[in-house]
């Protein structure tokens, strides 16, 4: 089966798409076509495809459905509200499956999510326009994208959102409610916010927009150094990254700064094209998979920054592509990591999609693990400086840990407030 899968996926776990959809898969090793979906449940008169897979001793298939069909029957025949929803039933019973296996990045989404989850990668969507942290009790403002409709409306980092149109979102999946804020460009969503210096909750109307999702900024700083910040590792990142390192290594700069913070992370093979315009050579990740075989992914030639001194920032949402690329550069002396300790997102999925346009499944597949084996899943990158922003650098429009990072490429050590990490 890996060897079958063409395209890759890291899945954003934290800082996921305000209602782009879940990007909390981790990393996704496919996103396969129909025919390569695991065989739908069993409809009546419709015969299983496929050889099960035994667990101890071995047993049918129709034996291990039999309860399960029982109790379909008796929901079509006893409960109390008919007709009931098939199709609902069917999506039910597979999220419930998923769900039973206890890793909360395996899992079930609907065509309506299945759509969503793909549109930030391809660079746009219609919604307000914000990173979240879907994993909470309440799905939480990571960063407002510039010149957004959240941005626009005053929303700002660690918002938690409580109630969408006055519903309340307490114990509501973090994907659900992504599905609520979504809509069509030109709508309002009222949301109700807590926010960290509020006591009580208070409404923010925002009328949602069309929302192109940008991949890689980038600007020159004072001092000659350049700086770019990647948002995402989507379908067009390689190519604009191209673009900006070109534009800026025009200018001859004393250094790099390569902004991952906020970045949940994006397509496998994204990361391995970005890492590679800085590595000029060597192991970038390793894959490893349940039965203890691995596979290697190696630097791709033709990098264009691979000798420019280097620093990457990180944070608490860094995640899943973009801790590969910052493990990569860490673990082979490439460049220093300033932040904090990123998110720790080291498991790998597959996403496919069911046949019959019924939406699509994500499965954990795999762990990765960085050049020098570390895995990071739960864990993260430590920093080799660790440079923390406070909320009152936010307030004051502060950014200790971009400045830290000017200072290190200037020689300016004595300057930097923290001692390494490591």
């Amino acid at each position: 089966m890996r060897s079958n899968f063409t395209r890759y996926f890291l899945g954003i776990l934290l800082a996921a798409v305000l209602l782009a959809g879940a990007f909390s898969g981790g990393l996704i090793t496919g996103m396969a076509l129909p025919d390569k979906a695991a065989a739908a449940l069993q409809i009546p008169g419709i015969p299983f495809q496929g050889t099960p897979t035994p667990v101890g001793t071995p047993v049918s298939r129709d034996a291990v459905f039999a309860p399960f069909w029982q109790a379909w029957d008796l929901v079509h025949q006893e409960y109390v509200d008919q007709p009931v929803n098939d199709i609902k039933l069917m999506q039910g019973a597979i999220r419930g499956m998923l769900a039973s296996l206890g890793d909360q990045h395996t899992s079930f989404m609907d065509p309506n999510q299945f759509r969503q989850q793909k549109a930030p990668l391809q660079g746009g969507y219609e919604g307000i326009g914000a990173w979240v942290d879907i994993t909470g009790p309440f799905v939480t403002i990571t960063r407002p994208m510039p010149g957004s409709p959240a941005e626009k409306a005053g929303l700002k980092p660690g918002d938690a959102i409580h109630k969408v149109d006055g519903k309340d979102m307490t114990g509501i999946e973090g994907s659900l409610v992504l599905r609520q804020i979504l809509g069509p460009a030109g709508t309002t969503v009222v949301l109700s916010i807590l926010r960290k210096d509020q006591k009580d909750l208070f409404d923010i109307s925002i009328v949602r927009g069309t929302i192109s999702v940008p991949s890689v900024q980038g600007k020159m700083l004072e001092g000659n150094i350049a700086y770019i910040q990647l948002l995402t590792f989507g379908d067009k990142t390689t190519e604009d990254l191209k673009k900006q390192l070109t534009t800026l290594l025009a200018n001859k700069p004393r250094g790099l700064i390569f902004d991952l913070r906020d970045n949940g992370g994006g397509y496998l093979n994204t990361a391995i094209e970005v890492v590679s315009q800085f590595i000029g050579k060597g192991t970038v990740m390793y894959e490893q998979y349940g039965d203890g075989t691995r596979k290697t992914f190696e630097s791709l030639p033709g990098g264009i920054a691979t000798d420019i001194p280097l620093v990457v920032l990180v944070n608490e949402n860094t995640a899943s592509a973009s801790e590969i690329t910052a493990g990569a550069i860490q673990d082979t002396g490439r460049g220093k990591l300033v932040g904090v300790t990123t998110y720790g997102k080291g498991s790998v999925q597959n996403l496919t999609e069911l046949k019959n346009a019924a939406g699509a499944v994500r499965i954990t597949v795999a762990r990765w693990l960085t050049p020098k084996e570390r895995q990071i899943n739960s864990v993260g990158l430590k920093p080799d400086f660790e440079i923390k922003i406070t909320d009152t650098d936010r307030q004051a429009g502060k950014d200790p840990q971009l400045d830290n990072a000017v200072q290190l490429l200037l020689g300016n050590t004595a300057q930097i407030p923290f001692l390494p990490s490591n």
